[in-house]
């Protein structure tokens, strides 16, 4: 499952504007939208103009920046000369005064030329173009059939390559709308990705990789002759999770060189992500571990010959999450981290297993080191460029050396927090270290109480990270309505080592809840919350861990599950993507079903007296919306308040504005009614501190 994902664009805000039909709210029958909150609003429109940046990309020798600006409502290329970042210049194929769809700026090898893509073609289809470094125009190199991304060029010069979904313009994603069921199910609508590659010269385009396999990475050999690939069989949405690593001449056939379902040691039964050849073509490094989400990468780094043999992990036993890397030299590697819940990049020598203490940076910032659409760029020079954004810092450009890194766009600089600071905080329990964030609340005076929500994150392989908020469901919202909000790193998190990631394998539910429990007991030590306003919330995994905790105690005042689940023996059969699983419970339902029940918040449902608000697309793949219908059919007839709000042609990442907003306000509206900020709620007889705090009992 996935984390939910949003992506800021300039839309008109109109906060509690609904695209819900009245037919859509279930319980309690919410008709109507949840009465204007003035903060709100000035939250909302504080984080609707947020410039956004991706694709950042850098000359050979690092002397040039390049990156893709704007959002959903078209997005633009500018470059510009690190001695003089304000001197930015725009590449485009569009006609003068139109934003188009552009992305993917690369430099060719030489840093003579620049290849992007741009949607401004004859037909409006994707298209690859290619211009100048140094300016001029664009000339369009060849129009594409389909979707494309990760465009690359070989070393040599004179191809490039890419992602490639012919015939279809929408990326297959198990977070997009799920399209409704017709045909023959797993066979009829089934998409292929390919790599293709395409003469820099002459626009010819070829399928490299085969057609029974869908490729999700890539990454060119130095001597330009071979691909290696993390792939699978279709469909991709599901099968990324038993995917294996090849490598590929051009008009060769694919030969598998790592099987993480037959490979003995530490990899066996893991995932694998960003393959990457070393300098001189002899190895190919990845990083391999349990993951949840292609693109929500972590684990530790392998290294395995470019021929086939057994990976040797080069990471064995750091206490921290490696997420991306290069290659510097044949011993020393660029990597970058999560560490307790920050970034954290250096240089990693393979021979002695030691961090570099020249370049070393640790940032309490997210550095889009952890996905493919925002990676590190690293120059011949030893140039590093990378958005950074914080909980007190919008998104910007940074590009220069790692101990003088230098900001390079300001478009977002007038922009300042309406929410309270952020605090790095820590706790042990049963014997875990364990990290998390604290938002105070925006208007926090210690000398009174103050609500507080924990906020779990998705995944569960991923983890909470300082990031700028976007217009929608998230943890920042709480804390600009003067909530305390918790956002916990638990045991299944990435930022402690492989072996912290792992600890919730065969017992979803149990050990997280624990950890989170003393994350809410540590910060009760140290800042006034008042005990009895305990909420929590969270989407995917973390509106699965919604459900299953109200299960378990009584501790929380009121609960938001976002696109949850409460039965994984019945998910197991709805969802798209079950492949996941099996890492994660070690057999299929059928094979052990009692594994997958002891951890369905459905069995224990009797217990919840939580009111508890549950929202879900109604063509969620990767959470179908009847696992938010189980859940909410026995808290009715159970009497305990409750409330389902299904959004028609939604999928598990919501991608309109209107829904989006709808959901935040829908979720605020909630916890204002069971758990207002601004005043104390007396305890009521049945729900004194101990009780509360103890485990429930069947």
């Amino acid at each position: 499952m996935t984390i939910f994902r949003h992506r800021t664009s300039r839309f008109a805000v109109v906060l509690f504007g609904s695209a819900l039909c009245a037919s859509c709210g279930f319980a309690q029958a919410p008709t109507v939208n949840p009465p204007p909150d003035p903060h709100l609003s000035r939250f909302i429109e504080s984080v609707s103009h947020v410039e956004q940046y991706r694709d950042v990309n850098l000359s050979p020798d690092g002397r040039t920046i390049a990156w893709t600006e704007g959002g959903e409502d078209g997005s633009g290329i500018r470059l510009a000369a690190l001695s003089d970042p304000s001197s930015q210049r725009q590449i485009t194929a569009c006609a003068p005064g139109n934003r188009g769809m552009e992305s993917a700026p690369v430099f060719s090898p030489d840093g003579k030329q620049i290849a992007f893509l741009s949607y401004c073609t004859a037909d409006h289809k994707p298209g690859v173009f290619l211009a100048g470094a140094a300016g001029g125009a664009s000339r369009q190199l060849a129009e594409l059939n389909g979707y494309a991304h990760q465009l690359a060029w070989s070393p040599d010069g004179k191809q490039l390559s890419f992602l490639y979904v012919e015939g279809s313009l929408r990326r297959p994603s198990p977070v997009a709308p799920e399209p409704l069921p017709s045909g023959v199910i797993g066979v009829e609508g089934v998409k292929i990705q390919s790599v293709a590659t395409m003469d820099a010269s002459t626009g010819q385009l070829t399928e490299f990789t085969p057609e029974n396999l869908y490729v999700y990475e890539y990454d060119w050999s130095p001597d330009s002759r071979q691909l290696a690939y993390v792939a699978a069989p279709p469909p991709g949405e599901n099968n990324w999770w038993v995917a294996k690593l090849y490598t590929q001449t051009q008009g060769g056939s694919a030969k598998a060189i790592v099987d993480p379902g037959t490979v003995t040691g530490s990899l066996h039964g893991l995932q694998m992500a960003v393959p990457r050849w070393s300098p001189d073509g002899k190895r190919i490094a990845f990083i391999g571990g349990l993951m949840s989400d292609q693109g929500s990468t972590g684990g530790d780094i392998y290294i395995v010959p470019a021929d086939g043999g057994r990976p040797a992990d080069a990471t064995a036993g750091r206490r921290a999450t490696p997420v991306w890397f290069k290659w510097i030299d044949e011993q020393h590697l660029g990597v970058a981290e999560i560490t307790g819940g920050s970034s954290h990049l250096f240089v990693y020598n393979l021979s002695t297993h030691q961090d570099s203490t020249q370049y070393n940076l640790t940032l309490p910032d997210s550095v889009g080191a952890g996905s493919l659409a925002m990676r590190i760029a690293v120059s011949h020079t030893k140039i590093l460029a990378f958005v950074r954004t914080s909980f007190s810092e919008p998104p910007e450009v940074l590009a220069g050396p790692l101990s003088r890194m230098k900001q390079v766009t300001h478009a977002n600089d007038h922009l300042k927090p309406l929410w309270g600071r952020a605090k790095s905080i820590a706790w042990t329990n049963q014997s875990f270290h364990v990290q998390g964030w604290l938002l105070l609340p925006a208007h926090y005076d210690p000398s009174k109480k103050y609500p507080l929500i924990v906020y779990v994150h998705g995944g569960p392989g991923a983890a909470n990270v300082p990031r700028w908020p976007s217009p929608g469901y998230g943890p920042v919202p709480f804390s600009a309505m003067d909530y305390f909000v918790l956002m916990p790193n638990p045991r299944g998190s990435f930022g402690q080592g492989e072996t912290f990631t792992q600890a919730n394998r065969r017992d979803f539910g149990y050990g997280d809840l624990r950890d989170i429990l003393a994350g809410v007991d540590a910060v009760e030590k140290q800042y006034p919350v008042d005990d009895h306003r305990v909420g929590i919330t969270g989407w995917s995994y973390g509106g699965f861990m919604t459900m299953f905790s109200v299960t378990q105690t009584h501790r929380f005042r009121a609960a938001v599950s976002g696109a949850g689940l409460s039965d994984w023996l019945s998910y197991y059969g709805e969802n798209s993507i079950d492949q996941w699983m099996i890492p994660f419970f070690g057999a299929s339902v059928y094979d052990d079903p009692g594994v997958y029940a002891k951890s369905s918040a459905i069995n224990y449902v009797k217990r919840v007296r939580t009111p508890t608000l549950m929202v879900v697309g109604d063509r969620d793949g990767e959470c179908p919306a009847p696992q938010s219908f189980e859940f909410w059919h026995a808290l009715h007839d159970l009497h305990v308040p409750t409330e389902l709000v299904v959004y028609p042609g939604e999928g598990h990442g919501f991608v309109q504005a209107p829904d989006r907003l709808n959901v935040l306000a829908r979720a605020v509206a909630w916890f204002q009614q069971y758990m207002p900020a601004g005043q104390a709620k007396a305890p009521t007889a049945d729900a004194g501190n101990e009780a509360r705090r103890a485990p429930l009992r069947p």
